[in-house]
Protein backbone atom coordinates (compact mmCIF):
# COMPACT_ATOMS: atom_id res chain seq x y z
CA UNK A 1 0.00 0.00 0.00
CA UNK A 2 1.28 3.55 -0.72
CA UNK A 3 2.15 5.40 2.12
CA UNK A 4 0.05 8.30 2.55
CA UNK A 5 2.39 10.45 5.17
CA UNK A 6 5.66 10.43 6.72
CA UNK A 7 4.14 7.94 9.79
CA UNK A 8 3.26 4.87 7.40
CA UNK A 9 6.17 5.34 5.43
CA UNK A 10 8.60 5.01 8.56
CA UNK A 11 6.80 1.73 9.40
CA UNK A 12 7.69 0.39 6.22
CA UNK A 13 11.25 -1.43 5.19
CA UNK A 14 12.05 0.63 2.29
CA UNK A 15 12.10 4.11 3.98
CA UNK A 16 15.69 4.90 3.19
CA UNK A 17 15.09 3.84 -0.06
CA UNK A 18 12.42 5.71 -0.48
CA UNK A 19 11.75 9.58 -1.19
CA UNK A 20 9.96 10.15 2.33
CA UNK A 21 13.57 11.03 3.76
CA UNK A 22 14.30 13.76 1.34
CA UNK A 23 10.53 14.72 1.47
CA UNK A 24 10.80 15.75 5.16
CA UNK A 25 13.92 17.36 4.71
CA UNK A 26 12.32 19.53 2.48
CA UNK A 27 9.49 20.24 5.09
CA UNK A 28 11.76 20.94 7.20
CA UNK A 29 13.75 23.60 5.75
CA UNK A 30 11.55 25.06 3.30
CA UNK A 31 9.20 25.85 7.18
CA UNK A 32 12.94 27.30 8.79
CA UNK A 33 13.24 29.48 5.55
CA UNK A 34 9.00 30.40 5.47
CA UNK A 35 9.49 31.27 9.15
CA UNK A 36 12.65 33.22 8.83
CA UNK A 37 10.77 35.63 6.22
CA UNK A 38 7.40 35.26 8.18
CA UNK A 39 9.34 36.90 11.10
CA UNK A 40 11.22 39.34 9.30
CA UNK A 41 8.13 41.02 7.46
CA UNK A 42 6.48 40.64 10.46
CA UNK A 43 8.45 43.06 12.16
CA UNK A 44 9.15 45.29 9.02
CA UNK A 45 5.60 45.90 8.83
CA UNK A 46 4.84 46.59 12.45
CA UNK A 47 7.55 48.44 12.49
CA UNK A 48 7.28 50.95 9.67
CA UNK A 49 3.58 50.97 10.27
CA UNK A 50 4.24 52.07 13.92
CA UNK A 51 6.44 54.99 12.59
CA UNK A 52 3.94 55.97 10.11
CA UNK A 53 0.67 55.46 12.32
CA UNK A 54 2.09 59.02 13.55
CA UNK A 55 0.91 60.64 10.21
CA UNK A 56 -2.32 58.17 10.06
CA UNK A 57 -0.38 56.52 7.05
CA UNK A 58 0.89 53.51 8.67
CA UNK A 59 -2.68 52.33 10.36
CA UNK A 60 -4.11 50.41 7.30
CA UNK A 61 -0.72 48.28 7.88
CA UNK A 62 -1.24 47.87 10.99
CA UNK A 63 -4.73 46.61 10.24
CA UNK A 64 -3.58 44.57 7.57
CA UNK A 65 -1.05 42.90 10.15
CA UNK A 66 -4.34 41.55 11.81
CA UNK A 67 -4.48 39.23 8.14
CA UNK A 68 -1.24 38.04 7.79
CA UNK A 69 -1.68 34.93 9.18
CA UNK A 70 -4.24 34.46 5.59
CA UNK A 71 -1.13 33.97 4.05
CA UNK A 72 1.07 32.28 5.99
CA UNK A 73 -1.40 29.53 6.63
CA UNK A 74 -2.33 28.71 2.83
CA UNK A 75 1.42 28.45 2.63
CA UNK A 76 1.62 26.23 5.58
CA UNK A 77 -1.03 24.26 4.22
CA UNK A 78 0.73 23.38 0.60
CA UNK A 79 3.85 22.53 2.34
CA UNK A 80 2.05 20.16 4.63
CA UNK A 81 1.42 17.74 1.26
CA UNK A 82 5.52 17.19 1.76
CA UNK A 83 5.17 15.35 4.88
CA UNK A 84 1.07 14.24 4.01
CA UNK A 85 -0.40 13.49 1.14
CA UNK A 86 -3.76 14.19 2.35
CA UNK A 87 -5.31 17.76 1.99
CA UNK A 88 -5.73 19.93 4.60
CA UNK A 89 -9.18 21.45 4.81
CA UNK A 90 -9.08 25.34 5.01
CA UNK A 91 -11.14 26.78 7.60
CA UNK A 92 -15.02 27.84 7.15
CA UNK A 93 -14.88 31.42 5.97
CA UNK A 94 -17.85 33.87 6.37
CA UNK A 95 -19.03 35.30 2.88
CA UNK A 96 -18.96 39.02 3.05
CA UNK A 97 -22.14 40.64 2.75
CA UNK A 98 -21.60 42.62 -0.17
CA UNK A 99 -18.98 42.86 -3.02
CA UNK A 100 -15.80 45.55 -2.32
CA UNK A 101 -12.72 45.54 -0.22
CA UNK A 102 -14.30 46.62 2.64
CA UNK A 103 -16.63 44.43 3.08
CA UNK A 104 -13.76 41.62 2.55
CA UNK A 105 -11.65 43.19 5.33
CA UNK A 106 -14.07 43.62 7.93
CA UNK A 107 -15.82 40.12 7.58
CA UNK A 108 -12.35 39.16 7.75
CA UNK A 109 -11.54 40.66 10.66
CA UNK A 110 -14.54 39.49 12.94
CA UNK A 111 -14.45 36.09 12.14
CA UNK A 112 -12.37 33.95 14.68
CA UNK A 113 -10.71 31.76 12.06
CA UNK A 114 -8.71 34.79 11.22
CA UNK A 115 -7.26 35.33 14.50
CA UNK A 116 -6.61 31.92 14.76
CA UNK A 117 -4.37 31.85 11.59
CA UNK A 118 -2.61 34.87 13.27
CA UNK A 119 -1.95 33.34 16.00
CA UNK A 120 -0.46 30.29 14.23
CA UNK A 121 1.69 33.02 11.82
CA UNK A 122 3.03 34.70 15.35
CA UNK A 123 4.34 30.95 16.77
CA UNK A 124 5.05 30.00 13.14
CA UNK A 125 7.87 32.85 13.32
CA UNK A 126 8.89 32.68 16.54
CA UNK A 127 8.86 29.30 17.82
CA UNK A 128 8.59 26.66 15.16
CA UNK A 129 11.32 27.82 12.37
CA UNK A 130 13.89 27.82 14.88
CA UNK A 131 13.15 24.03 16.16
CA UNK A 132 12.69 23.19 11.86
CA UNK A 133 16.70 24.75 11.74
CA UNK A 134 17.88 22.76 14.74
CA UNK A 135 16.35 19.52 13.42
CA UNK A 136 17.77 19.90 10.36
CA UNK A 137 21.37 20.55 11.31
CA UNK A 138 21.39 18.19 13.66
CA UNK A 139 20.27 15.58 11.50
CA UNK A 140 21.19 16.44 8.19
CA UNK A 141 24.23 18.93 8.53
CA UNK A 142 26.13 17.62 11.01
CA UNK A 143 25.94 14.04 9.67
CA UNK A 144 27.05 15.12 6.09
CA UNK A 145 30.07 16.66 7.51
CA UNK A 146 31.42 13.76 9.39
CA UNK A 147 30.68 11.62 6.18
CA UNK A 148 33.05 14.31 3.51
CA UNK A 149 35.99 13.57 6.17
CA UNK A 150 38.10 12.29 3.78
CA UNK A 151 36.67 14.63 1.04
CA UNK A 152 37.76 17.66 2.92
CA UNK A 153 41.11 15.99 3.96
CA UNK A 154 41.80 15.49 0.32
CA UNK A 155 41.04 18.87 -0.38
CA UNK A 156 41.29 21.35 1.93
CA UNK A 157 44.05 19.98 4.55
CA UNK A 158 46.29 19.02 1.34
CA UNK A 159 46.06 15.07 2.42
CA UNK A 160 47.23 15.85 6.00
CA UNK A 161 44.90 16.42 8.03
CA UNK A 162 41.26 17.44 8.31
CA UNK A 163 38.19 18.99 10.80
CA UNK A 164 35.53 17.09 12.03
CA UNK A 165 32.92 19.13 12.59
CA UNK A 166 35.51 21.67 13.75
CA UNK A 167 35.95 20.19 16.88
CA UNK A 168 38.66 17.35 16.20
CA UNK A 169 41.42 17.16 14.01
CA UNK A 170 41.90 13.59 11.67
CA UNK A 171 45.47 13.26 10.63
CA UNK A 172 45.45 9.63 9.45
CA UNK A 173 43.29 8.06 6.45
CA UNK A 174 42.19 5.12 8.63
CA UNK A 175 41.02 7.91 10.93
CA UNK A 176 39.46 9.70 8.39
CA UNK A 177 37.55 6.98 6.62
CA UNK A 178 36.30 5.57 10.33
CA UNK A 179 34.65 9.13 10.31
CA UNK A 180 33.07 8.74 7.14
CA UNK A 181 31.75 5.95 8.37
CA UNK A 182 30.34 7.04 11.83
CA UNK A 183 28.61 9.85 9.14
CA UNK A 184 26.91 6.96 7.42
CA UNK A 185 25.43 5.94 10.35
CA UNK A 186 24.62 9.00 11.42
CA UNK A 187 22.69 10.01 8.78
CA UNK A 188 21.05 6.70 8.63
CA UNK A 189 19.57 7.90 12.31
CA UNK A 190 19.07 11.01 11.15
CA UNK A 191 16.91 10.24 8.35
CA UNK A 192 14.46 8.62 10.67
CA UNK A 193 14.90 11.98 13.17
CA UNK A 194 14.05 14.27 10.08
CA UNK A 195 10.84 11.91 9.31
CA UNK A 196 10.12 12.02 13.52
CA UNK A 197 10.66 15.64 13.51
CA UNK A 198 8.53 16.34 10.28
CA UNK A 199 5.35 13.93 11.13
CA UNK A 200 4.61 15.33 14.81
CA UNK A 201 5.67 19.04 13.16
CA UNK A 202 2.99 18.06 10.18
CA UNK A 203 0.10 17.04 12.86
CA UNK A 204 0.91 19.90 15.03
CA UNK A 205 0.31 22.33 11.99
CA UNK A 206 -3.06 20.48 11.01
CA UNK A 207 -4.29 21.16 14.79
CA UNK A 208 -3.30 24.67 15.03
CA UNK A 209 -4.76 24.86 10.93
CA UNK A 210 -7.82 22.22 11.45
CA UNK A 211 -11.30 23.37 12.24
CA UNK A 212 -12.18 22.64 15.60
CA UNK A 213 -15.34 20.27 15.85
CA UNK A 214 -18.01 22.79 17.02
CA UNK A 215 -17.05 24.88 13.93
CA UNK A 216 -17.35 22.27 11.42
CA UNK A 217 -20.77 21.61 12.78
CA UNK A 218 -21.74 25.10 12.68
CA UNK A 219 -20.55 25.43 9.10
CA UNK A 220 -22.05 22.11 7.92
CA UNK A 221 -25.59 23.95 9.82
CA UNK A 222 -24.57 27.08 7.77
CA UNK A 223 -24.18 25.21 4.44
CA UNK A 224 -27.59 23.30 4.88
CA UNK A 225 -29.24 26.07 5.43
CA UNK A 226 -28.43 27.97 2.37
CA UNK A 227 -28.53 25.08 0.42
CA UNK A 228 -32.32 24.71 1.75
CA UNK A 229 -33.09 28.61 1.05
CA UNK A 230 -31.91 27.81 -2.50
CA UNK A 231 -33.66 24.69 -2.95
CA UNK A 232 -37.01 26.72 -1.82
CA UNK A 233 -36.37 29.91 -4.01
CA UNK A 234 -35.67 27.45 -7.17
CA UNK A 235 -38.95 25.74 -5.90
CA UNK A 236 -41.02 28.66 -5.60
CA UNK A 237 -39.71 30.28 -9.19
CA UNK A 238 -40.27 26.41 -10.78
CA UNK A 239 -43.88 27.22 -10.04
CA UNK A 240 -44.32 30.65 -11.09
CA UNK A 241 -43.06 29.43 -14.33
CA UNK A 242 -45.65 26.68 -14.87
CA UNK A 243 -48.27 28.82 -13.71
CA UNK A 244 -47.03 31.64 -16.18
CA UNK A 245 -46.55 28.63 -18.84
CA UNK A 246 -50.44 27.58 -17.93
CA UNK A 247 -51.78 31.04 -17.50
CA UNK A 248 -50.32 31.86 -21.24
CA UNK A 249 -50.47 29.21 -23.04
CA UNK A 250 -52.76 26.06 -22.10
CA UNK A 251 -55.29 28.65 -20.72
CA UNK A 252 -55.52 31.00 -23.61
CA UNK A 253 -55.68 28.03 -26.24
CA UNK A 254 -58.98 26.80 -24.13
CA UNK A 255 -60.41 30.74 -24.25
CA UNK A 256 -60.26 30.32 -28.06
CA UNK A 257 -61.15 26.77 -28.13
CA UNK A 258 -64.30 27.71 -26.11
CA UNK A 259 -65.20 30.93 -28.36
CA UNK A 260 -64.66 28.94 -31.21
CA UNK A 261 -67.32 26.49 -30.26
CA UNK A 262 -69.12 29.09 -28.81
CA UNK A 263 -69.75 30.83 -32.37
CA UNK A 264 -69.65 27.51 -33.87
CA UNK A 265 -72.88 26.55 -32.12
CA UNK A 266 -74.55 29.48 -32.93
CA UNK A 267 -74.20 29.48 -36.56
CA UNK A 268 -75.18 25.71 -36.48
CA UNK A 269 -78.65 24.90 -37.19
CA UNK A 270 -80.78 22.87 -34.58
CA UNK A 271 -80.69 19.25 -34.50
CA UNK A 272 -78.40 16.89 -33.09
CA UNK A 273 -75.11 18.86 -34.52
CA UNK A 274 -76.00 21.64 -32.31
CA UNK A 275 -76.49 19.44 -29.38
CA UNK A 276 -72.97 17.96 -29.59
CA UNK A 277 -71.69 21.26 -30.10
CA UNK A 278 -73.66 22.83 -27.12
CA UNK A 279 -71.83 19.83 -25.09
CA UNK A 280 -68.87 20.49 -26.72
CA UNK A 281 -68.81 24.56 -25.90
CA UNK A 282 -70.24 23.43 -22.15
CA UNK A 283 -67.12 21.14 -21.96
CA UNK A 284 -64.85 23.25 -22.84
CA UNK A 285 -65.92 26.33 -20.67
CA UNK A 286 -65.77 23.56 -17.14
CA UNK A 287 -62.16 22.45 -18.54
CA UNK A 288 -61.38 26.05 -18.66
CA UNK A 289 -62.92 26.77 -14.72
CA UNK A 290 -60.44 23.90 -13.45
CA UNK A 291 -57.34 25.01 -15.71
CA UNK A 292 -58.12 28.30 -13.87
CA UNK A 293 -58.19 26.58 -11.00
CA UNK A 294 -55.16 24.50 -10.94
CA UNK A 295 -53.67 27.77 -12.15
CA UNK A 296 -54.44 29.83 -8.82
CA UNK A 297 -53.35 26.77 -6.51
CA UNK A 298 -50.43 26.62 -8.34
CA UNK A 299 -49.20 30.04 -7.06
CA UNK A 300 -52.41 32.74 -7.72
CA UNK A 301 -51.36 35.78 -9.66
CA UNK A 302 -53.21 38.25 -6.43
CA UNK A 303 -50.16 36.86 -4.68
CA UNK A 304 -47.52 37.91 -7.18
CA UNK A 305 -48.57 41.15 -7.82
CA UNK A 306 -50.63 42.52 -4.56
CA UNK A 307 -48.88 40.44 -1.91
CA UNK A 308 -50.15 37.99 1.12
CA UNK A 309 -52.79 40.55 2.77
CA UNK A 310 -54.71 40.56 -0.79
CA UNK A 311 -54.25 36.66 -1.66
CA UNK A 312 -55.72 36.02 2.05
CA UNK A 313 -58.32 38.24 1.12
CA UNK A 314 -59.09 36.81 -1.81
CA UNK A 315 -59.09 33.12 -0.07
CA UNK A 316 -61.47 34.32 2.58
CA UNK A 317 -63.92 35.49 -0.42
CA UNK A 318 -64.03 32.10 -1.77
CA UNK A 319 -64.63 30.65 1.31
CA UNK A 320 -67.34 28.46 1.70
CA UNK A 321 -67.67 30.20 5.74
CA UNK A 322 -67.58 33.69 6.13
CA UNK A 323 -63.90 34.91 6.93
CA UNK A 324 -62.88 38.11 8.88
CA UNK A 325 -59.46 38.96 7.53
CA UNK A 326 -57.75 41.41 9.61
CA UNK A 327 -53.60 41.66 7.96
CA UNK A 328 -51.14 44.18 8.88
CA UNK A 329 -48.78 43.82 6.24
CA UNK A 330 -47.79 47.32 4.63
CA UNK A 331 -45.24 46.12 2.83
CA UNK A 332 -44.06 42.71 0.61
CA UNK A 333 -42.42 39.98 2.04
CA UNK A 334 -39.82 37.53 0.58
CA UNK A 335 -41.77 35.28 -2.20
CA UNK A 336 -41.31 31.65 -0.42
CA UNK A 337 -42.46 33.26 2.97
CA UNK A 338 -45.88 34.68 1.38
CA UNK A 339 -46.46 31.39 -0.71
CA UNK A 340 -45.75 29.21 2.20
CA UNK A 341 -48.18 31.56 4.75
CA UNK A 342 -50.47 31.81 2.13
CA UNK A 343 -51.30 28.07 1.29
CA UNK A 344 -51.43 26.86 4.76
CA UNK A 345 -53.94 29.55 5.43
CA UNK A 346 -55.78 28.08 2.61
CA UNK A 347 -55.35 24.73 3.67
CA UNK A 348 -56.87 25.48 7.34
CA UNK A 349 -60.08 27.31 5.85
CA UNK A 350 -60.25 24.38 3.22
CA UNK A 351 -60.54 22.40 6.90
CA UNK A 352 -63.06 24.62 8.18
CA UNK A 353 -65.41 24.51 5.07
CA UNK A 354 -65.02 20.55 5.33
CA UNK A 355 -64.74 18.82 8.92
CA UNK A 356 -65.48 22.20 11.48
CA UNK A 357 -68.90 22.77 11.19
CA UNK A 358 -68.13 26.25 11.78
CA UNK A 359 -70.46 29.43 10.81
CA UNK A 360 -67.58 32.03 10.84
CA UNK A 361 -63.66 32.02 10.94
CA UNK A 362 -61.50 35.04 11.74
CA UNK A 363 -57.64 35.08 9.85
CA UNK A 364 -55.71 37.68 11.80
CA UNK A 365 -52.10 38.33 12.03
CA UNK A 366 -48.79 41.02 10.87
CA UNK A 367 -45.23 41.22 10.67
CA UNK A 368 -43.95 41.85 14.27
CA UNK A 369 -40.12 41.43 15.69
CA UNK A 370 -38.88 39.78 12.98
CA UNK A 371 -41.54 36.86 12.75
CA UNK A 372 -44.84 36.69 10.40
CA UNK A 373 -47.61 35.78 12.81
CA UNK A 374 -50.87 34.33 11.52
CA UNK A 375 -53.65 33.25 13.79
CA UNK A 376 -56.54 30.90 11.70
CA UNK A 377 -59.67 30.61 14.20
CA UNK A 378 -62.77 29.32 14.13
CA UNK A 379 -65.98 28.44 16.00
CA UNK A 380 -66.27 24.78 14.93
CA UNK A 381 -66.62 21.66 17.00
CA UNK A 382 -62.69 21.35 17.10
CA UNK A 383 -61.20 18.15 18.84
CA UNK A 384 -59.19 15.40 17.25
CA UNK A 385 -59.53 11.75 17.77
CA UNK A 386 -55.78 10.16 17.79
CA UNK A 387 -52.85 11.46 17.54
CA UNK A 388 -52.51 8.62 14.72
CA UNK A 389 -54.63 9.64 12.40
CA UNK A 390 -53.08 13.14 11.59
CA UNK A 391 -54.26 14.28 7.88
CA UNK A 392 -57.36 11.46 7.94
CA UNK A 393 -60.41 13.88 7.93
CA UNK A 394 -61.59 13.80 11.13
CA UNK A 395 -65.37 15.13 11.67
CA UNK A 396 -64.62 17.21 14.37
CA UNK A 397 -62.13 19.49 13.29
CA UNK A 398 -61.51 22.98 12.26
CA UNK A 399 -58.69 25.03 11.34
CA UNK A 400 -56.57 22.08 12.81
CA UNK A 401 -58.17 19.35 10.93
CA UNK A 402 -56.39 16.89 9.58
CA UNK A 403 -54.62 17.69 12.42
CA UNK A 404 -52.12 16.68 15.16
CA UNK A 405 -53.84 18.14 19.02
CA UNK A 406 -50.23 18.49 20.11
CA UNK A 407 -50.38 22.57 20.74
CA UNK A 408 -46.91 22.77 20.10
CA UNK A 409 -45.52 20.30 17.05
CA UNK A 410 -42.02 21.19 16.51
CA UNK A 411 -41.96 19.96 12.41
CA UNK A 412 -38.92 17.93 13.65
CA UNK A 413 -40.87 16.09 16.24
CA UNK A 414 -40.96 12.15 16.30
CA UNK A 415 -44.85 11.80 14.41
CA UNK A 416 -46.28 8.27 13.48
CA UNK A 417 -45.37 6.90 9.79
CA UNK A 418 -48.93 7.29 9.55
CA UNK A 419 -49.07 10.48 10.55
CA UNK A 420 -46.02 11.22 8.57
CA UNK A 421 -48.10 10.35 5.05
CA UNK A 422 -50.98 12.80 5.77
CA UNK A 423 -51.65 16.41 4.42
CA UNK A 424 -52.91 17.56 7.69
CA UNK A 425 -50.73 20.03 10.01
CA UNK A 426 -47.78 17.48 9.75
CA UNK A 427 -47.68 18.99 6.00
CA UNK A 428 -48.43 22.10 6.83
CA UNK A 429 -45.74 21.87 9.34
CA UNK A 430 -42.93 20.81 6.59
CA UNK A 431 -43.88 23.50 4.43
CA UNK A 432 -43.08 25.77 7.16
CA UNK A 433 -40.17 24.35 8.69
CA UNK A 434 -38.08 24.51 5.75
CA UNK A 435 -37.99 28.65 6.38
CA UNK A 436 -37.52 28.22 10.39
CA UNK A 437 -40.89 28.55 11.26
CA UNK A 438 -43.23 26.80 13.12
CA UNK A 439 -47.08 26.28 13.56
CA UNK A 440 -48.78 25.59 16.89
CA UNK A 441 -52.58 24.29 17.12
CA UNK A 442 -54.93 24.65 20.07
CA UNK A 443 -57.87 22.63 19.33
CA UNK A 444 -60.12 21.52 22.47
CA UNK A 445 -63.49 19.46 22.17
CA UNK A 446 -66.35 21.96 21.41
CA UNK A 447 -63.67 24.57 20.23
CA UNK A 448 -62.75 27.00 19.11
CA UNK A 449 -59.81 25.89 17.12
CA UNK A 450 -57.35 27.99 16.81
CA UNK A 451 -53.75 27.93 14.47
CA UNK A 452 -51.26 29.80 14.56
CA UNK A 453 -47.93 29.85 12.31
CA UNK A 454 -45.06 31.97 12.62
CA UNK A 455 -41.99 32.46 10.17
CA UNK A 456 -39.01 34.20 10.46
CA UNK A 457 -38.16 36.89 8.06
CA UNK A 458 -37.91 40.26 6.88
CA UNK A 459 -39.16 43.41 4.95
CA UNK A 460 -38.27 43.37 1.43
CA UNK A 461 -37.90 46.11 -1.21
CA UNK A 462 -39.91 44.66 -3.93
CA UNK A 463 -43.25 46.55 -4.97
CA UNK A 464 -46.66 46.21 -5.08
CA UNK A 465 -47.97 45.54 -8.98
Amino acid sequence: MRPRNVWQAMSAPGFLLSAWPWRAAAYLLTGAFAGAVTLVGLVVVVTVGGVLSVVVVGLPLLVLTALAGLPVARMERLRLRLADRAPAPDRPRRQPTAYGPWPWLTTRLREPASWRDLGHALLFATVLWPLDALVVTAALALPLATLATPLLMATVGDGEEAKVLKQWTVTTWPTAFGAAVLGLLMLVLGAYALGLAAGARAALARVLLGTPRDAALDARVVELTRSRVRLVDAFEAERRRIERDLHDGAQQRLVALTMTLGLARLDAPPGPLADQLAKAHGEAGRALEELRELIHGIHPKVLADHGLAAAVEDAADRSAVPVDVCLELPGRLPRAVEAAAYFVVCEALANVAKHSGADRAEVTGGHRDGRLRLEIRDNGRGGVEDRARVGAAEPGAGAGADADPDPDLDPGADVDAEARAGSGLTGLADRVSVLDGRISLSSPPGGPTLLRVEIPCEWTTEPFA
